[in-house]
């Protein structure tokens, strides 16, 4: 496993991400509920062999809150600042529910800056959903929260359960409450707000990059029912039905959705860059010391006698 590095991104707002390794970068993006910790295991994996980097998205966990509402767009320009930050062209996308929507997002913005797309448990708008299970997914996270005054942790336990298959382990469960009382309650509500607003099912037909879909067979959210309808009209990609496995794919079945992964992004290796490396400046030449050369005295007048 490759040693974890946390950085932090400059700007407005300022990011968050933990780091492994080098290579091509492939970032790992989290999903509504949580934060860039959900990718640890992954990271330390996968840095292996690139540049594996999970961030915080904006308002979230170490990344920093922003002023007004939120443009969902906002997180696809923040995926160019995390390439700028590495001086990287493109990059392999791996999103989980929410962040399988920014990378979607990204691809139909940035299409150019693609290496591959990994498109987790998710989905492509809110049109995809019953009005029953919309409305089950608003109550859940903003109810509570504006209408009630609670706060994240207050409501991590049931939505966590939600987004649980019975095969998780206590474990598993915890970390996912640990994550969702972490959020940052402003900065989430609108995140939940914008969300639902977003829609790119129409640009499905359009993906041209290698995309891989991985989805969990006792996911009640994103079903896989949801994963063969995007297959079946993203051209050329492949997809996985990970058994036993609920909404957080990487954390119920981690094992499963890594043999998925890696074989990908081995396949799909050289479609992202890598910086030269800075050229090795000549060492300076030393300087030979200076000869000092003693400075002759002047010679002593003689006195002539007359």
């Amino acid at each position: 496993m490759a040693a974890i590095r946390t950085r932090h991104i400059p700007g407005t707002p300022g990011l968050t991400v933990d780091e492994a390794g080098t290579g091509e970068l492939v970032l790992f993006m989290h999903g509504i509920g949580g934060n860039r910790t959900n990718w640890t295991q992954q990271v330390a994996r996968f840095g292996e062999h690139h540049l594996a980097v999970a961030w915080d998205a904006r308002g979230y966990n170490g990344s920093e809150d922003y002023d007004g509402e939120l443009d969902f767009s906002d997180f696809a320009r923040d995926i160019l600042r995390v390439l700028k930050f590495y001086g990287r062209k493109k990059l392999h996308l791996v999103g989980l529910s929410m962040g399988g929507r920014i990378a979607q997002d990204f691809y139909a913005l940035f299409p150019q800056h693609v290496a591959s797309l990994t498109i987790v448990a998710s989905f492509t708008g809110f049109q995809n959903f019953s009005d029953a299970d919309r409305q089950k997914f608003l109550s859940l996270r903003l109810k509570p929260l504006v209408e009630e005054g609670k706060e994240p942790r207050d409501i991590a336990p049931v939505v966590a359960k939600t987004l649980c298959s019975p095969n998780a382990t206590e474990e598993q469960y915890q970390r996912l409450v640990a994550s969702m009382a972490a959020l940052h309650k402003g900065s989430y509500i609108k995140t939940v707000r914008a969300t639902t607003l977003f829609d790119r099912t129409a640009n499905l037909e359009k993906i041209a990059v290698p995309t891989l879909l991985i989805f969990g067979e006792a996911d009640t959210l994103t079903t896989a029912d949801m994963g063969r309808q995007m297959h079946a009209r993203i051209k050329g990609s492949k997809l996985v039905v990970v058994p036993k496995s609920g909404h957080l794919v990487n954390l119920e079945q981690p094992q499963a959705f890594e043999a998925a992964l890696e074989p990908f992004l081995f396949e799909h290796r050289g479609g992202a860059d890598i910086p030269a490396p800075k050229p090795v400046r000549a060492a300076a030449a030393k300087a030979k010391p200076a000869v000092r050369t003693a400075k002759k005295k002047p010679a002593a007048k003689v006195k002539r006698g007359r």
